[in-house]
Formats: C-alpha cells, structure tokens, sequence
C-alpha cells in the first residue's frame, strides 16, 4: 500500500509546469518546477492529511488531469500516444487547484504552510517552503504565469471555497 504522495506531487506538479510554462531557459524551468512541486506538496497534505488518507488515494487513484486539460484548453493532448501521458491519471484536480490558489495568494499560502507544520507526513522532517511563501524575483520572473491571477483563475476557482474551508479554524470544543 503507498502511504506516501510522491506520485501524485510529481504528477500534478508537471501538470502544472506544463499548463503554466516557464518563462524560458533551463534555470527559470527548474525555479517553476520547484515552485510548482512545493505549492502541491502543501496542498497533497492539506488535502490528505494522514498516511491513511494518503494511503486511500494510492490505491483509489486521484482522479486524473481530463478536466484540468479541458478547462486549460489541452483537451485531447496525447490521444496519439497513451503511454506518454500514462502520468495524468495521477494528477488530482483539487490539488492542482489548491496549489495555484497558493501560488498566486501569498498570505494563504504562508497560512497553508502553518496548517501542516508537523503533520503525519513531516513528523520530526524539518521542511523549508521559501520559494512558496517568499519568491524572490528570480522565483516570480521564472513562475510568472503559474502566480498570475487571472491567467490561473480558471484553475484555482475550482475549488477555491474548499481550500478556504479547509484553512479555517476548526470549531471551538465545549468547556
């Protein structure tokens, strides 16, 4: 059983880079990819809280990238060839929805950041998410579609309530 989400971040992670492309060149990809892959992380383990969860959509599956694809316009990309595109049916559509939400607001993704500080999946890992909540200009040039607003609106609307409900402090227990 897989208790760890590293197929589905790798996934929706390259889902991302490849609907929201860097700006150019080998350095400004790598500084998208880790952008990318670092707002997904937090937003798998938002998402999936527990080994348990994380377990459940290993064997579930997470859904896959068609309706991303159809929203982004790359609908019917590799029709041609199935097996290179075998990686989209690990991509999972609230995730990648949760990570351009984070993306393009900072203030909630440094509270996303603090929601899982020390859950199940970083238990005594110390995990550092800079180039999330503070990109430099370097992280902003090379990510600048992926953080801009209203390019990934369709994306991040999705499921934008859900994100702000899951950041929402829980209800205060009876004294």
């Amino acid at each position: 059983m897989l208790e760890d989400l590293s197929p589905l971040i790798a996934a929706t992670a390259q889902w991302l880079t490849a609907a929201f492309p860097s700006s150019g060149g080998a350095m400004a990809n790598v500084l998208c990819e880790m952008q990318a892959r670092q707002a997904v992380t937090v937003a798998a383990r938002l998402r999936y809280p527990t080994s348990m969860d994380a377990a459940l959509v290993g064997m579930s599956g997470p859904g896959g990238s068609a309706r991303l694809d159809w929203i982004t316009g790359a609908d019917g990309a590799g029709d041609d060839d199935p097996e290179a595109y075998a990686w989209r049916t690990w991509v999972d559509e609230v995730v990648a929805s949760w990570a351009v939400c984070l993306l393009v607001d900072p203030e909630l993704a440094e509270r996303a950041v603090a929601a899982v500080a020390g859950d199940d999946h970083t238990a005594g890992t110390p995990v550092d998410f800079r180039r999330l909540v503070t990109p430099d200009e370097h992280d902003s040039r090379a990510a600048a579609l992926l953080r801009h607003p209203d390019l990934a609106a369709p994306v991040a609307d999705l499921h934008h309530a859900q994100l702000l409900a899951r950041l929402e402090p829980g209800p205060a227990l009876a004294a």
